[in-house]
């Protein structure tokens, strides 16, 4: 049996504690009954820094079987994720942060879900280590912990014995990865379908929606970007760009790379990229016009930084998400 220990802790996000335990629950009765193994597979238990119940975010109150000190060994422990911004500060992260530093340094595996991620990061735990967390706070989570390995497109991660998920649902993605290599790729395949959930997910790029960060205080590089927001399927070059902001090319890019964490060329790549999948999504209009409408002539070039950024294809893309009549 491989024992699965849930941190339970205030203001986190229920689901990735329920939703991983009923998941487990089906692979155990697959496991039994359909499989006619006579023992679980997997055995759970949550618990609680001070063993005593804990209102999540969504005011569901989680009781505990244990405080954390009664768990003198366990196979894995889940660390749930929390809305942003969680307090990483204070003796009770503290004390957490020295619990997952023992167990891990003591062979425990450690799986974090979503944006359970920053509190792994906080306990040091992985630093120069591959991770992912929730897209969306991808440009925190890499200002508070630079020296983390943030891989933001993955559905899910593993370094050195600790898991990271991304958003929201795709701990079910990681539950499947634990359901096959601790039970066998028939009874992921069986639990993916009981689930609904695609065995097959790799990635969360195409779910990804780009911000333009103008989180800064570079009024000059912020007049840049609205530039080039509003003039984005026109020809800009950095040239001319570096002009209007009164700056040499050199020192232009330097500054709004700082500023935006990407260089101007991919920025205005994204701009397009993410105007053709509002266009996709909301639109019957033919690749092709898109594809000019964007600023784009080369209907292939356009084809292949479109897969680069999202994962898939345009066609396959509007398949996926369109949403219009």
């Amino acid at each position: 049996m491989v024992n699965f220990t849930f941190l339970a802790e205030r203001d986190c996000l229920s689901s990735g504690i329920s939703g991983i335990i009923d998941a487990l629950s089906i692979a155990n009765t697959l496991w039994q009954y359909m499989e006619g193994h006579t023992m679980p597979l997997f055995t759970t238990r949550i618990v609680t820094p001070d063993g005593k119940p804990v209102t999540t975010n969504g005011r569901v109150v989680l009781n505990p079987d244990d405080a954390m000190e009664d768990i003198r060994t366990t196979d894995m422990i889940i660390i749930p994720a929390f809305f942003m911004p969680y307090d990483l500060t204070g003796p009770r992260a503290d004390k957490i942060c020295d619990w997952l530093g023992h167990h891990y340094s003591n062979g425990t595996k450690l799986m974090s879900t979503c944006t359970g991620t920053f509190l792994l990061a906080r306990a040091g735990l992985l630093d120069g280590k591959i991770a992912t967390t929730n897209w969306m706070f991808a440009g925190l989570f890499k200002k508070k912990f630079p020296q983390v390995d943030l891989r933001v497109d993955r559905i899910f991660t593993e370094d050195s014995g600790i898991y990271c998920t991304g958003a929201a649902t795709a701990f079910m993605d990681l539950c499947l990865h634990f359901i096959e290599i601790y039970g066998s790729n028939r009874l992921a395949r069986r639990c993916s379908k009981s689930l609904l959930v695609d065995h097959e997910r790799t990635d969360q790029t195409p779910y990804m929606v780009y911000d333009f960060g103008k989180n800064h205080s570079d009024n000059t590089i912020l007049k840049s970007q609205q530039i080039m927001e509003e003039n984005f399927a026109e020809k800009l070059s950095i040239d001319t760009l570096s002009k209007d902001a009164a700056l040499s090319p050199r020192h232009f890019k330097r500054r709004f790379k700082k500023a935006t964490g990407e260089n101007p060329l991919t920025y205005l790549q994204l701009l397009r990229i993410e105007n053709a999948k509002r266009e996709l999504e909301t639109t019957q209009k033919p690749v092709t016009e898109i594809t000019w409408g964007v600023g784009y002539e080369d209907i292939n070039s356009f084809r292949k930084l479109f897969r680069k950024h999202t994962g898939m294809s345009p066609t396959e893309y509007r398949k996926r998400f369109s949403w219009a009549v």
